[in-house]
């Protein structure tokens, strides 16, 4: 898929990534000024009452696992006394956007709050559930993507299964107050495994170890780990579980800058890369099929696979209704894409964000606030039918 060339290049510039991705929390102005709520979840009724779809299941907490996507704080927890300016603009408050993420935007129209706050975060009560998410981590063990791949995981060695032990080991140090107390707390209860996976691609990718075939042959061990992951979760408890997919990763800024062509049939009608989407439909394909089995392994249990694919593609579509700027990131510099993988976004000079509302992708990774709110709008719609609240 690359030149050798490319390889070598993303050899050289990969320590710089990380610290970019490392950089990647922003500064959460969460519902401000110029948000636009464009595809809001709520339905009206027959009377004109506005009628929020989530509300309905009575959710009272929520319990994460999985990656940037949903981390609030973790990462930055672990690297206390780092020399890296986290928490200094253009990022801050642990979340890898420049605002409420999509699982946040989730716990908000549950009726979730506060937020439930990171695990790694010791001045919070856990009182509405738990994030045990982070940043920048795989599916994959990190021993496994170092043996079995060559591949390191620079950022965090908070894997999966890492973040499956903190939560054992949480709900065995919490004490249920009657005999159905555990149940009812799970009942009630939403939880999130994942979106995770991505990472051990990216940096396969970016560490120039694997072809495109190997990439591929390397999805069933990924989605393998976020299976046996949902079988833990349930194993503990959990009675209704979203399992999201992956995005569709030849859209985003950072690939379509590392592997930019003249040769049009790399790319789809929406001018994201086919290899990678390809790669990333067969992710979630397979992550189906393991959901469908576990399903009929757990009759008792709701298990809903949250389709971060076809919701960004959803956002795309919305973005360009509205004359968003779907192609460049909006904290970066130079470029087709306003990405640059050795000044990326949290290295300074990128302060005049006056534009960021226009934006989809916040550092050529990850959302802007005005995107994971879209795509949460959208997941939103599509989610609350499956998880079979009672009105």
């Amino acid at each position: 898929m690359a030149s050798s060339s490319l390889v070598q290049k993303q050899k050289l510039v990969f320590l710089v990534l990380i610290i970019g991705l490392l950089f990647s929390f922003g500064n959460a102005n969460w519902y401000g000024t110029g948000m636009t709520n464009l595809g809001n979840p709520d339905s009206i009724d027959p009377n004109g009452n506005v009628i929020n779809p989530l509300k309905k299941c009575g959710f009272d907490k929520m319990y994460l696992l999985g990656g940037s996507l949903s981390d609030t704080g973790n990462l930055i927890s672990e690297t206390v006394g780092s020399t890296l300016p986290f928490g200094k603009q253009p990022y801050s408050h642990g979340r890898s956007s420049n605002g409420l993420l999509i699982t946040d935007n989730f716990a908000y129209e549950a009726g979730i709050n506060p937020i439930p706050d990171p695990y790694k975060d010791l001045n919070f009560y856990f009182n509405k559930g738990v994030n045990f998410a982070v940043a920048g981590s795989t599916a994959l063990p990190t021993e496994v993507l170092a043996t079995k791949y060559m591949i390191s995981s620079p950022v965090t060695n908070s894997s999966l299964d890492v973040q499956l032990d903190w939560m054992s080991d949480y709900f065995s140090s919490t004490t249920c107050l009657t005999d159905n107390g555990c149940t009812d707390r799970y009942n009630k209860a939403i939880f999130f495994v994942g979106e995770i996976g991505g990472s051990d691609y990216q940096y396969a990718i970016l560490q120039g170890k694997l072809t495109m075939d190997q990439l591929t042959d390397m999805v069933p061990d990924v989605v393998a780990a976020v299976i046996n992951a949902t079988k833990k979760v349930l194993n503990l408890g959990a009675r209704r579980v979203v399992i999201p997919g992956i995005f569709p990763l030849g859209c985003l800024p950072i690939y379509k800058t590392l592997f930019q062509s003249n040769v049009s049939t790399n790319y789809d009608e929406h001018q994201c890369l086919n290899q990678l989407n390809d790669l990333a439909r067969s992710h979630n394909e397979q992550l189906q099929e393991g959901i469908n089995s576990l399903m009929r392994e757990n009759p008792n249990a709701v298990l809903v696979y949250g389709d971060y694919y076809q919701a960004y593609k959803h956002l795309h579509r919305i973005a360009t209704l509205n004359d968003f700027d779907t192609e460049k990131a909006c904290c970066g510099i130079g470029g087709d894409y306003n990405f640059n993988i050795t000044t990326m976004c949290g290295h300074g000079g990128f302060n005049n964000f006056m534009g960021r509302n226009r934006y989809i992708s916040w550092d050529g990774i990850n959302l802007t606030r005005i995107g994971n709110k879209i795509m949460a709008n959208w997941l939103i719609r599509k989610t609350v039918p499956k998880l079979q609240c009672q009105s």
